[in-house]
């Protein structure tokens, strides 16, 4: 069992950065597949970004690719999201998430109920 807790969360004005991080305790953390997700009010959970394993395999949405970038340190357990040129639509919940599949394929990696285990979320407000 994963335990996952995201951090780096804020507010933030159009065109500025953040990085999330999520650190994770339990299980082998190098073996599974971890990502993000996020969720807006009144809107569905949105894929944003997955990394395999031993950090091989990276796949974006669309609407992210060019201003986020997933990276992980399995020596410490703990994989981030950095984003920048932030927006104001990027306003959501970001989720960290784990799948105990080292990588399941790039279609698979986009879908929420292949995760298993979700961190509470972090806020991240874009405004000015």
């Amino acid at each position: 069992q994963v335990h996952l807790v995201e951090s780096g969360g804020g507010s933030v004005q159009p065109g500025g950065s953040l990085r999330l991080s999520c650190a994770a305790s339990g299980g082998a953390f190098s073996s599974y597949t971890m990502g993000w997700f996020r969720q807006a009010p009144g809107k569905a959970r949105e894929f944003v970004a997955a990394i395999s394993g031993l950090g091989r395999m990276i796949v974006y949405a669309d609407f992210v690719q060019g201003r986020c970038t997933i990276a992980r340190d399995n020596a410490k357990n703990t994989v981030y999201l950095q984003m920048d040129s932030l927006r104001p639509e990027d306003t959501a919940v970001y989720y960290c998430v784990a799948d105990e599949n080292s990588w399941p394929g790039r279609v698979s990696a986009r879908i929420a109920m292949n995760y298993e285990y979700w961190g509470q979320g972090t806020q991240v407000t874009v405004s000015s």
